[in-house]
C-alpha cells in the first residue's frame, strides 16, 4: 500500500510538473503573441495615420488642380486670342470660347486639317489666313501659330483676329503711297511738261502743207514715240502709287535667270557688253510675283548696262544663305556717289537726264512687297552692286503645303 502510495504521489508531482512546465510554456507564447499583436496593431496605427496624410495630400493635390484647372479655363476664357488644343492624330480636343467665335462651330472632336480646308483660305503670309465662308461685310483675317510638345506630339494653336490691324496697316500705306504721290505731283509735271511739249510741236507739223509726206511721217512718228514716253512713265507712275501685286507662284531660279539673260541680252549687245551669269540657286525656288520679279531685275540690269562702259562686263549672281536667296546685279561702272546712295530708291531721283527716276523706286518697292529687299553696295571707280534679297521657297513647298503643315 505504501509503494502504492508514493507512486501515486511521485506521478502526481510529476504531473504537477509538468502542468506548470506547460503552463509557463504556455505563458511565454501569449506573452509573445500579445507583444506581436501589439506591435501589429501599432504598425497598423501607423500606416492608418500615414495612410491618412497620404489621403489628404491627394486631396490637397487634387484641390490645387481643381483650382488650377479652373483658374486655366477663366484664363483661356478671358484671353483675347483663340486657343486650340489638338490631339496627336489632329483632332481638335478642345477649344476656348473666342477660337469657337472666330472659327465657327462644330469644332470640337473635328479633324484640324477638315476645318482649314472647309474654313479657312492661304493668303501670301503663312501664318496668315482669310475666314472662307466669312459675310462680304464681316470679312475677317486671321493669323495662327502653333506650338508642339515634343514628349507629346500635341499641339496648341494661338488664333488672333488680326482683321482691323490688317486694314489700318493697308490704310496707312495707301495714306502713305499718297503722301508720296503728293510730293511726287511737282516732280511729275516737269517730267510729263517736256515730251508732252515735244509731242505738241511734232503734231503742229503734221498740218504744215508744205513739208514733204516723208518729213511729216518723221514728225508722226517722233509723236508718236513721245506719247509712248509719256504712257509709260504715267503706267510707271500709277504701278509705284498702287503698289499691287497679282497672285505670287512659285518659279525656279534656274528658269528666271534664264528668261532674263534671254531679255536683256539683245540690249548689252548694243554697248558690246559681256553678261555673266553664275547661279548658286540649282534646284531652288522663289515664291514671287514672276512679272514683277522681272520687271525688277530688267530695271537693275539696265541700269547697270547704262553706267558700264562700252565693252565692259555686267554680273547676275544667285548665292544662297540658310534663309534668303541672294540676286545679285553688278556693273564696272563709276560707282554712285555716297550722298547719293540713300536716294537711289526714291521716285523721280535720278543723275542721267534722260532717265524718269522711277524704274529704281518701282522695282525697290515690288521686292518689298514680296517679302524681300534691295541693297547697294557701290565703290567709286570700281561698279556697283544691287542685292536683292528674297526669301527661299522649296520647290515642293506651296500654299496647301503650308496649310496642312499646321496639323
Amino acid at each position: 500500500m505504501k509503494t502504492e502510495s508514493k507512486d501515486r504521489l511521485g506521478k502526481s508531482v510529476a504531473d504537477h510538473y509538468q502542468l506548470m512546465h506547460a503552463f509557463t510554456i504556455f505563458s511565454q507564447a501569449s506573452e509573445q503573441l500579445s507583444n506581436v499583436y501589439r506591435d501589429l496593431q501599432q504598425q497598423v496605427e501607423h500606416l492608418t495615420n500615414e495612410l491618412a496624410l497620404a489621403n489628404g495630400e491627394l486631396q490637397r493635390q487634387l484641390a490645387q488642380k481643381e483650382n488650377l484647372s479652373q483658374q486655366l479655363s477663366l484664363l483661356l476664357s478671358a484671353l483675347p486670342g483663340g486657343v486650340v488644343a489638338i490631339d496627336n492624330e489632329g483632332v481638335i480636343e478642345s477649344a476656348n470660347p473666342v477660337a469657337l467665335s472666330i472659327l465657327g462651330e462644330p469644332l470640337l472632336q473635328c479633324a484640324w486639317q477638315q476645318i482649314l480646308e472647309d474654313r479657312l483660305l492661304a493668303t501670301d503670309i503663312a501664318s496668315e489666313w482669310k475666314l472662307r465662308k466669312a459675310a462680304h461685310n464681316d470679312f475677317r483675317r486671321i493669323s495662327i501659330e502653333s506650338s508642339i510638345s515634343e514628349d507629346s506630339g500635341k499641339m496648341v494653336l494661338l488664333i488672333q483676329d488680326i482683321t482691323e490691324a490688317y486694314t489700318n496697316q493697308e490704310r496707312i500705306k495707301r495714306e502713305q503711297r499718297l503722301a508720296v504721290m503728293g510730293r511726287m505731283a511737282a516732280n511729275l509735271a516737269h517730267q510729263l511738261r517736256t515730251p508732252l511739249s515735244t509731242a505738241l510741236i511734232y503734231a503742229a507739223h503734221l498740218s504744215n502743207s508744205e513739208l514733204s509726206t516723208q518729213e511729216r511721217s518723221n514728225f508722226a512718228v517722233k509723236t508718236v514715240e513721245r506719247l509712248q514716253y509719256l504712257n509709260q512713265l504715267i503706267n510707271s507712275m500709277l504701278r509705284f502709287v498702287k503698289g499691287e501685286l497679282v497672285k505670287k507662284e512659285v518659279v525656279g531660279i534656274s528658269v528666271l535667270l534664264s528668261d532674263i539673260q534671254s531679255l536683256i541680252l539683245p540690249h548689252m549687245q548694243k554697248k558690246n557688253l559681256q553678261l555673266v551669269v553664275e547661279n548658286g540657286g540649282q534646284g531652288e525656288a522663289l515664291t514671287v510675283n514672276y512679272e514683277e520679279l522681272c520687271s525688277s531685275l530688267i530695271a537693275l540690269l539696265e541700269n547697270a548696262i547704262q553706267a558700264s562702259p562700252v565693252g565692259g562686263r555686267v554680273s547676275l549672281i544667285c548665292n544662297l544663305t540658310a534663309d534668303e536667296v541672294l540676286l545679285t546685279v553688278a556693273d564696272q561702272g563709276d560707282g554712285v556717289d555716297i550722298a547719293n546712295e540713300e536716294r537711289l530708291f526714291e521716285p523721280f531721283f535720278t543723275t542721267r537726264v534722260e532717265g524718269t527716276g522711277l524704274g529704281l523706286a518701282i522695282a525697290h518697292s515690288a521686292i518689298k512687297q514680296m517679302g524681300g529687299d534691295v541693297q547697294v553696295k557701290s565703290l567709286a571707280d570700281r561698279g556697283s552692286e544691287f542685292i536683292i534679297r528674297l526669301p527661299r521657297t522649296n520647290l515642293s513647298n506651296t500654299i496647301n503645303s503650308n496649310l496642312s503643315s499646321l496639323i
